[in-house]
């Protein structure tokens, strides 16, 4: 066996990658208008370029959990889960054609002032903005503790040093950078993931025989179990559960706080839809590489005739890659250094990602409307700040995981799974239901959040419900002995239920079993969780509604709405299209949602939200509703006098033998004012 123990060429790798993500921080503290605007600290002054961004949207799901639990999921399970991320592709397409054309617009900083402007409520927003930070908060802890305890058990690197290198080097480009110092390390820390991951396919296939070999071990081990038709929704992952639920759960992706960030960052609906353009493939592809990194991982050890899990060398399958990366890198200078980079560089891009997210909930959502105005300089030392706080609070949570172990995981797990879903109804309840009010939208929400606990915390309690049966292990009659036994590590890999799911056991005998009565309830599959979360707070909040006084189509504003009649079903007769809309409109303003030049000139009116810091929030909204009203009425006469233009060129084409009159200098200085009034 490998000896397990780090060259001086590793640690030198592994310092290059801190020292330049932290360089990065620093050259944007100081560049540019030196992050002293909140719209520059948050947003980039949104004008960000299109494939950092993109790199960085994608990278922020792309934590190290996937970098550990993808690939051990693949080797204990085989390689289902991977339908779950064409799931996600789909999800993508649509919020490229209908999500993405309803956010960018609004020219909003925290994803939650969508709720506001929505529903008209403060409440609603408040509630999006805890749930929202609750749930970013548990996973930054989560994603700071995996790598730690797989690296202390399989490399000797010390848990607690891990955990604070990460932190404290997130902490310093953020705070100083701001989301353009987060992006572009998420670019260079993109590469160091991406290389690291292909160095592990290559040599690991090399090593286990060639692509052939490969394959055919990891087929006739079922390893490459695509498809698993199986209709029970307590059967851990099939088909339906893991593409079929995460497609529905993936449209509320384009919601989260990051993806915001990052959409609004852009200058133009058309850079923000090319960015969704480029993320969607390159998910799909890395989500992919890191499941085969699972088929190399078995196929290795099956060819090696020693599993290190059976065979108690280690004792989470979180630790197989780097397990297997001493092993085949053994002797090799400087490539477990290359795969630590990597690992940290995927914690480093998630938790900055998710710093720079909880800074500007905490600024737009929490401080903003509630304190007097200003100014930007100020808004920014306070957003840094927060960065500070929350990195020290990611800490904490990462440290309390460690001494706790599992059942704390357990725990955030739940909570994680409990938040996400209802969180997603919820705005699928703004957008998709113009009847939907703020008070069906609150009740709805707490129903689905009361929902969800109850079939986790029931899971995790009863005795009897049904366990997922790992596949059959490599042989392990090639073994050295005495074999080493790793020192034991918690059980931290429950399940991250909004994006990846790295649920795993020791393999143990087990007999499957479909148990009965309220154990089956309890039994449901996570990949269900957050599909039932969204659609019991897209229910009881419509429900809700009707009975508290629903939203009449002549109180919805089209600017926060999506009509699912006019984009799945396009291809209806105008007349039963119009009886499926049920009265509401949801024609948007020509500068909100008619043409891609309309974006491309930024004619967008400016977020009111964002220009009423410290006022009454009765006061405010009210104000809102008055600057649409008036928004309204002027795109409307600025549309009839575009008629009664062309009406007059038509005419004048005529009488000139349809030839086109030259514009005189009056006739240029007026549309130059309704082009201003445009922008007004």
């Amino acid at each position: 066996m490998a000896s397990r123990s780090f060259y001086l060429a590793d640690y030198i790798i592994f310092a290059i990658t801190i020292v330049l993500s932290v360089g990065i921080g620093l050259y944007h503290a100081f560049a540019g208008g030196k992050q002293k605007t909140t719209s520059e600290f948050h947003l980039g002054n949104r004008k960000m370029a299109i494939i950092p961004v993109a790199i960085s949207l994608l990278v922020s799901f792309e934590s190290s959990i996937m970098m550990l639990g993808v690939p051990a999921e693949t080797y204990v399970f085989g390689i289902q889960n991977i339908m779950g991320n064409f799931g996600w592709f789909v999800a993508n397409l649509l919020a490229i054609k209908i999500m993405v054309p309803l956010i960018h617009p609004l020219k909003i900083t925290s994803a939650y002032e969508y709720l506001e402007l929505r529903f008209n409520s403060h409440a609603v927003r408040m509630l999006g903005t805890i749930l929202g930070m609750l749930n970013y908060a548990l996973y930054m802890g989560v994603v700071l503790f995996g790598p730690a305890i797989a690296l202390e058990a399989v490399m000797g690197f010390p848990q607690f040093a891990s955990i604070i290198i990460v932190a404290i080097a997130a902490v310093i480009y953020t705070s100083l950078g701001g989301i353009k110092a987060v992006i572009w390390t998420d670019v260079f820390q993109s590469f160091v993931m991406i290389t690291g991951i292909m160095a592990i396919l290559i040599k690991g296939t090399i090593v286990s025989g060639g692509v052939k070999s490969t394959w055919t071990i990891a087929n006739d081990n079922g390893r490459l179990n695509f498809f698993v038709w199986d209709t029970d929704i307590t059967r851990r992952h099939t088909f339906w559960n893991l593409f079929v639920g995460s497609m529905i759960r993936g449209t509320g992706l384009i919601f989260n706080q990051s993806s915001v960030q990052r959409i609004c960052s852009t200058p133009t609906l058309k850079d923000a839809r090319k960015v969704m353009i480029f993320v969607s493939p390159a998910f799909l592809i890395t989500i992919a590489m890191a499941c085969f990194e699972g088929i190399v991982a078995y196929s290795y050890y099956h060819t090696l005739g020693c599993d290190p899990l059976k065979s108690k060398q280690i004792t989470n399958p979180n630790q197989i890659v780097p397990f297997m990366v001493m092993d085949i890198f053994d002797g090799i200078p400087g490539m477990p250094g290359l795969f630590m980079a990597s690992l940290f560089s995927a914690s480093l891009s998630t938790l900055s990602s998710g710093l720079s997210s909880l800074s500007a909930l905490f600024w737009q959502d929490l401080i903003k409307p509630h304190t007097q105005p200003m100014s930007e300089l100020k808004g920014t030392i306070i957003s840094k700040v927060a960065v500070i706080v929350f990195g020290i609070g990611a800490v904490c949570v990462a440290l309390v995981v460690s001494l706790i172990g599992g059942t704390l995981t357990q725990i955030t797990g739940t909570i994680l799974a409990a938040v996400g879903g209802p969180l997603t109804g919820l705005f699928l309840l703004g957008c998709f239901c113009p009847w939907a009010n703020a008070k069906g939208a609150f009740i709805g929400t707490i129903s689905g959040i009361v929902l969800i606990t109850w079939i986790t915390t029931g899971q995790y309690i009863s005795p009897n419900v049904r366990k997922a049966v790992p596949l059959p292990s490599a042989p392990i009659d090639k073994c050295y002995a005495p074999l080493t036994n790793i020192t034991s590590l918690y059980n931290v890999s429950s399940p991250v239920y909004d994006y990846h799911s790295t649920v795993f056991t020791t393999e143990s005998p087990m007999i499957d079993h479909i148990p009965s009565g309220l154990d089956y309830f309890y039994s449901i599959a996570y990949p269900w969780f957050g599909v039932i979360g969204i659609f019991a707070v897209m229910i009881v909040g419509s429900i809700f509604s009707f009975l508290t006084g629903y939203t009449k189509p002549e109180e919805s504003n089209p600017m926060y709405l999506i009509s699912i009649v006019d984009e799945l079903f396009f291809f209806l007769p105008e007349s039963v299209k119009n009886a499926m809309r049920l009265g509401y409109n949801y024609k948007k303003p020509e500068m909100y949602g008619g043409k891609d030049t309309m974006y491309d000139k930024t004619l967008y009116v400016d977020n009111e939200l964002d220009k009423q810091p410290g006022k009454n929030d009765e006061q405010k909204n009210t104000h809102v509703n008055n600057e649409n009203s008036a928004l309204l009425n002027v795109l409307e006469e600025n549309e009839h006098h575009t008629k009664s233009n062309n009406s007059l060129k038509k005419a004048d084409c005529d009488s000139n033998n349809g030839s086109l009159p030259l514009l005189s200098e009056d006739s240029t200085h007026q549309g130059e004012l309704v082009h201003n009034e445009s922008k007004t």
